[in-house]
């Protein structure tokens, strides 16, 4: 095993030992640190890496990435790929959602988007050269040479900064005093294929999505939890389940740095068959009594549904704790700065391709959190700050609805003729929170435990302890189980004082 790699458990070490096989049968050594041009009759390679949450996936993955970059292979983003060479070797690392990739950067891991891997961006020639420069693919361009007003060598030298603490070309420009709008001219549809592909939070791919990456990826490596919830419409299946088994690597173990983990206990319990719902609460009774990070409460937190949504089972549940916590804050059919929002998708015709394109890349994509700023200067247009988005402020032409108790059609706040459809965020099904997480976490047990009086099952499982096992494991430090149909009072007004202008750079990591 490589140097670079950190210490890894047995089955950690097994599955790295196989993906650098498979690796090096593409032409990359990660024991020798080195790479070679891609094989003329190079076949296409899928393994999958599974585990249920604490087995060291993203560990994993963040060792895998730091031998790569020893080796040469240069990580792409969806800001900018550099000169194509025939040598040249490349890894992009992706997550099905803006938020799932943003879990990854802050831990230490560069990801983007799957949606923004299929697009890549048109930049101005002028600042092309400085992008190549920032990738090590040219040299450093003269400021009078470019004609960018404004533009100084001071401005090149805080991008330069910028850039090597994070790879993000836009990040850099924008260090530089420089806007997207200045630099990038458009998008397009990805036409060529990539490299090395790594996918976190595998589990929520659909088959379109897997074939797409497919077709781009020659050699694909997908991170999955089996135990989350499969997508809607896939018979409780996954993607990485009609792989054979010798292309699935399973971690087993519960990496140390999460064995004291009352939250991931609770999680790992859910795979006892013999656990019934009644034996879990006690569980989760137990947990908050030995440890502070796991909370039993009987009424819902307003303050804490602002930032981190309520996670529920039934829809109906979701609209009247929304109109509760709206209520709560006095907020009447207008929207009030600093309430949440949750992208539903966007609604443009066919001949405005571009501006979609654009909208995705910059992360406003279906399932996309967002924070209400404001309305905007044109009627129908909304100032959003989009969760987890490396530029997260934005304004939009946008449709946003509010759903009502007992009510069929829902109050439409800011009605754009297209645009950027929204929900309200305050409260998700736990379906939708797949691939999300949150320093604390809110979950609703009254509908888990009107799923386990259901007596449905998926894919031979209750589905309550699935629901139970995403919801649980949405937390990343403390988990606060409510047991009744209250809400508590806001102690504070909405606000997005506490709201960053853009994400903080990051290094690279290997802690999970």
């Amino acid at each position: 095993m490589s140097a670079v790699a950190p210490a890894l458990s047995n089955d950690q070490s097994e599955a790295y030992d196989r993906i650098a096989a498979a690796l090096q049968d593409a032409g990359i050594d990660l024991a020798d640190s080195a790479h070679a041009p891609p094989p003329r009759d190079r076949g296409a390679c899928v393994l999958a890496v599974t585990g249920r949450a604490g087995s060291g996936k993203t560990l994993l993955l963040a060792a895998l990435v730091k031998a790569l970059t020893a080796a040469g292979v240069d990580l792409v983003s969806a800001d900018w790929e550099g000169r194509r060479r025939r040598d040249r070797r490349t890894l992009a690392v992706l997550a099905p959602t803006n938020k799932a990739a943003s879990v990854l950067r802050q831990r230490g891991v560069p990801a983007t988007t799957i949606h923004r891997i299929l697009y890549t961006p048109i930049y101005a020639p002028e600042y092309e050269k400085i992008a190549d420069w920032l990738a090590g693919s040219g040299a450093r361009p003269p400021v009078a040479g470019l004609g960018i007003e404004g533009l100084t060598e001071a401005a090149l030298d805080r991008a330069q900064a910028f850039y090597a603490s994070l790879p993000s070309v836009p990040g850099a420009l924008a260090a530089a005093g420089l806007r997207g709008s200045d630099f990038i001219r458009g998008w397009k549809r990805r036409e060529e294929p990539l490299d090395v592909g790594f996918v976190d939070e595998a589990s929520m791919l659909d088959d379109r999505q897997f074939a797409d990456l497919k077709d781009i990826f020659p050699t694909l490596v997908l991170f999955g939890d089996p135990a989350q919830l499969a997508p809607v419409g896939q018979s409780g299946a996954m993607v990485f389940d009609t792989l054979p088994p010798p292309r699935r690597l399973t971690l087993n173990r519960v990496h140390r740095q999460a064995s004291d983990n009352p939250i991931l206990d609770l999680a790992h319990a859910l795979a006892d068959p013999a656990l019934t719902f009644e034996g879990f609460e006690r569980l989760v009774e137990g947990a908050a009594l030995r440890d502070t990070r796991v909370e039993l409460a009987e009424r819902v937190d307003a303050d804490a549904m602002a930032r981190s949504p309520v996670l529920v089972w039934r829809n109906a549940t979701r609209v009247r704790l929304i109109a509760a916590f709206r209520a709560a804050h006095g907020a009447a059919e207008d929207l009030l700065p600093g309430e949440p929002l949750i992208c539903d998708g966007i609604e443009l015709p066919l001949k405005h391709r571009k501006k979609r394109m654009d909208l995705e890349a910059r992360g406003l994509i279906k399932g996309a959190q967002a924070i209400y700023l404001g309305p905007g200067r044109s009627p129908g247009f909304a100032r959003v700050h989009v969760v987890g988005a490396e530029e997260p402020q934005l304004s939009v032409a946008a449709i946003i609805k509010i759903e009502k108790p007992d009510e069929a059609d829902p109050a439409i706040v800011t009605a754009a003729t297209m645009g950027a459809a929204f929900l309200h965020g305050a409260a998700v099904t736990i379906h939708k929170a797949q691939g999300s997480q949150w320093p604390a976490v809110q979950v609703f047990a009254p509908d888990l435990l009107a799923a386990a009086r259901s007596g449905r099952a998926e894919a031979g499982v209750p589905l309550w302890k699935r629901l139970a096992y995403v919801a649980v494991t949405r937390a990343e430090e403390r988990l606060i189980w409510v047991t009744r149909y209250r809400l508590a009072r806001p102690t504070r007004p909405l606000g997005t004082d506490d709201l960053p202008a853009r994400a903080a750079p990051l290094a690279l990591s290997g802690e999970a």
